[in-house]
């Protein structure tokens, strides 16, 4: 084993573990049966990480009382709604868990506060009276004293059911995140003057209340883990500060954090889970692809010499190389969160030396959190995460030849998936890469992630044997020729151009981000959404001073087109690097070395050497419509469809592979 270190046991208090891997805690939003417990999903998407060699599972959160702030009953398992329906569903899953050697903990949650979506709970509740995250008009009130007892209480209830139930231990989504019970324990949003407000211990009193009764009632052996974020990473509220900027800390600095660590372990906990962030700089806690690797090193190195408890780690741990270097010096566990959605092998192919096999989570959060109003954790690339049974492949009964045309990710997902079920595939691709949009897409540092993925699907192409060609333009008449069973179209989609009045072309993001076209110094790129900011992104980091110029009320489509935390984090991002932005506005005029835009009523020349249209794609449907006409059954998936983003293209990719 070439990482060593991940794979050696290790021990939380007395419960050892077969290894130092663990899947990290992600809300199971939508995936509760009608009482409560876990459904059959839910139950599948952990045994399939435990299967592939994880060593510990700490479930996503569940909550313990869903009356207190009127909790969606189908939301979240919660094991006090009917705790023998709860120890029904959840002891079978532990038992398959078990049978691989692996552990499972659960997570438990007290709510959410300030920091619920408005609307989500039918009573806002906080600490202290404050406004809401999201929308500061809708004020949360104090919750009474008797309300924060019953809240303890249900959370030592709930560790009492999950040990019944079979769970290893517990972790308490605590001191965390900017939660309700993270709200608790830092100053700027408690104000009370009560037994749980006030000193440091008093704020910390409802986390260091419940280890301890949970200790009492399950035993001093149970561990009991706490989801902890050493530094809240806050300028202000609804205001949080970028990796490396210099901002005076609003919430819990690093002197607090370590001071509140050391309370905690003594209060009881056995092991902390370590990140940083709250709501008010969320990108904190779900980090986008701006973020390097090791998100929380510096954090779990800080406290591991502080604390005498095991700490895990997790924050875009995703090097193999970097988490088995972690080990023994910030960390005593690595965790995975999106790569185990994105891949549930990828602890097994790290273990047994099929790195090259990982397919790689992009930080897109598309699928995982872009999604959860609409439905259960799910992943980008993964189409079958969180539906593993349901969802999966069988083989063709009657094996086919397919002809796929056009490389990039829907055209590949439809080959890898159509010949993992037996076919013969044959795919074609007009350039001397496969990749597509994907390949100018990750030229930035950033977002080279999109090029582990284009390295992921010619390992899997390779292995199963696809015939792949390149530098090969395929007409409908050839198409139509070669024999196929069925053809499958991905002939993606290619960047609109608008003209501009006066003397000055604009070229394509796709021309620049490929070096085909060196840009001068002064930018300006016209279209505001996700193309454009990060394309103006890229080159403001590289030192050019950049301009966007968006016709639409707001950058990035508005709010929520984009996952909130790849949003937030993106615009702090392009404040940072100075970049200037003007939304309802137009270029109306170009000049050899400035444009002329209109705000409204105002008219204003900008300095710009180079401009670059971004105003999105034009789908590429030529071939798919003259084949439409023909023989052959002919499919026509991702953008050359309908133009959509990297998501829409591999499950439509999957879908189709799956039933050809």
């Amino acid at each position: 084993m070439k990482h060593q270190k991940l794979f050696e046991p290790v021990t939380i208090g007395k419960l050892t573990l077969k290894n130092r891997t663990s899947m990290a805690p992600m809300g199971p939003v939508g995936y509760a049966d009608s009482f409560g417990g876990f459904n059959q999903r839910l139950q599948d998407y952990y045994v399939e990480r435990a299967k592939n060699d994880v060593g510990l599972i700490i479930t996503g959160i569940c909550s313990v009382d869903t009356t207190i702030e009127g909790f969606p009953t189908v939301a979240l398992p919660c094991p006090t709604t009917c705790p023998v329906a709860f120890i029904h569903s959840t002891r079978s899953m532990n038992d398959r868990i078990h049978a691989y050697g692996s552990k499972i903990f659960l997570q438990l949650t007290g709510g959410l506060g300030r920091s619920a979506l408005p609307g989500f709970i039918k009573n806002n509740i906080a600490p202290s009276e404050q406004g809401n995250r999201f929308d500061p008009s809708v004020i949360h009130r104090e919750m009474t004293v008797e309300e924060i007892q019953k809240l303890i209480k249900q959370f030592v209830m709930s560790a009492a059911i999950a040990k019944k139930a079979g769970f290893d231990g517990v972790e308490i989504h605590a001191v965390h995140e900017g939660y309700l019970l993270d709200q608790f324990a830092i100053s700027i949003y408690n104000h009370r003057t009560d037994m749980f407000g006030g000193s440091l211990e008093n704020r910390l009193r409802v986390a260091t209340e419940i280890v301890k009764g949970i200790k009492k009632v399950c035993g001093p052996d149970f561990p009991v883990s706490l989801r902890y974020s050493l530094k809240s990473c806050m300028k202000g509220l609804r205001q949080g500060g970028l990796p490396g900027e210099d901002y005076q800390e609003a919430g819990r600095d690093v002197e607090e954090g370590i001071q509140a660590a050391k309370l905690l372990v003594e209060a009881g906990y056995d092991m902390l889970n370590v990140d940083a962030g709250t709501y008010d700089s969320w990108y904190w806690n779900h980090p986008p692809m701006y973020f390097g690797k090791g998100v929380y090193n510096e954090y779990a190195r800080i406290l591991k010499q502080h604390v005498n408890v095991p700490i895990i780690l997790a924050g875009r741990m995703d090097d193999p190389e970097m988490a088995n270097a972690a080990i023994g010096d910030c960390c005593d566990i690595v965790s995975y969160g999106r790569p185990l959605l994105a891949d549930p092998e990828y602890v097994t192919k790290i273990r047994y030396g099929r790195e090259d096999e990982v397919r790689p989570c992009l930080g897109c959060h598309d699928g995982c959190l872009g999604r959860i109003a609409n439905g259960p954790v799910c992943c980008a690339v993964n189409p079958a995460c969180g539906r593993e049974e349901i969802y999966g492949l069988q083989p063709a009964l009657h094996k086919k030849n397919i002809l796929v045309i056009g490389g990039g990710v829907g055209g590949m997902e439809a080959a890898r998936v159509a010949a993992l079920r037996g076919h013969k595939v044959t795919l074609v691709e007009k350039s001397d890469r496969l990749g597509g949009n994907l390949i100018p897409g990750g030229m930035p540092e950033f977002k080279h992630y999109d090029h582990e993925l284009i390295r992921y699907y010619e390992r899997q192409l390779e292995l199963l044997g696809v015939e792949v060609k390149r530098n090969t333009a395929m007409t409908a008449a050839e198409a139509s020729a070669f024999g196929a069973d069925e053809i499958v179209v991905a002939t993606g989609s290619t960047a609109i151009q608008l003209p501009f009045a006066g003397s000055k072309t604009a070229v394509s993001a796709e021309d620049v981000l490929m070096s085909r076209v060196e840009t001068g110094s002064q930018v300006v790129v016209v279209g505001g959404g996700l193309v454009g900011c990060e394309t103006a992104l890229w080159l403001a980091q590289k030192g050019k001073t950049v301009t966007i110029v968006e016709k639409m009320p707001h950058i990035l489509g508005g709010h929520g087109v984009v996952p909130h935390m790849n949003q937030f984090m993106l615009e702090d991002l392009l404040n940072h690097e100075h970049v200037t932005i003007y939304d309802n506005a137009v270029v109306e005029q170009t000049a050899p070395d400035q444009v002329t835009v209109r705000k409204g009523e105002e008219q204003f020349q900008i300095p710009c050497d180079t401009l670059i249209c971004c105003v999105g794609y034009r789908a590429n449907d030529g071939l798919y419509n003259e084949l439409a006409q023909g023989d052959v059954p002919v499919h026509n998936i991702g953008d050359s469809n309908k133009v959509r983003n990297i998501m829409a293209a591999i499950w439509d990719g999957y879908e189709l592979g799956r039933n050809l």
